[in-house]
């Protein structure tokens, strides 16, 4: 008589599946609701738009005209950028095309709204950090500053000026 051998659960035959496999229906759906046909133009935005373009603005909506001829691309960005974005709307429906595969976005249609977006919060434009570092005043700005304030009493407005003081001749002496 051969010992019992406990069962292997019968698996799917596919192993592990991707982490995005789970997710893909559901952003397809949502993305053909809101006339997305190729759900990668949302996915994707960073790598189509570019970096730089992605950073202020985000599709929101492709529809389409009553003739079925080309598309409008609806993206939403905030006021201060609309005009840079406005300037880089053929390149970037030359982009999306290409996503595409043909001719689908005959144009583009820029909405501006408010940096922080909807008020549900879906939406959030992040600012570029800023490249400058402020400089450093020298130590010979910084005690001819402290020079200057010191007949000043209170020790707060004394600072304040010492501060100010450095500001000033740092930009005067560079």
């Amino acid at each position: 008589m051969k010992p019992k051998v406990a069962s292997q659960p019968k698996r799917g035959g596919k192993g592990f599946r991707h982490a995005a496999g789970f997710v893909a229906r559901d952003i397809r759906e949502a993305a053909e609701s809101r006339g997305f046909a190729v759900s990668r133009v949302v996915t994707h935005w960073a790598d189509i738009a570019g970096a730089d373009i992605a950073s202020i603005a985000r599709p929101v909506e492709v529809s389409y005209a009553r003739g079925g001829f080309g598309a409008t691309l609806t993206l939403l960005t905030t006021g201060a950028q609309a005009p840079m974005l406005e300037m880089q709307k053929e390149t970037l429906r030359e982009r999306v095309n290409r996503c595409y595969g043909y001719n689908a976005i005959a144009r583009i249609r820029i909405t501006q709204t408010a940096p922080e977006g909807f008020a549900d919060g879906r939406l959030a434009f992040e600012t570029a950090p800023s490249k400058r570092v402020p400089d450093q005043p020298s130590e010979r700005v910084k005690a001819q500053a402290a020079q200057s304030a010191a007949p000043v009493e209170n020790s707060d407005l004394r600072r304040a000026l010492t501060q100010l003081g450095e500001n000033v001749l740092k930009r005067t002496t560079t």
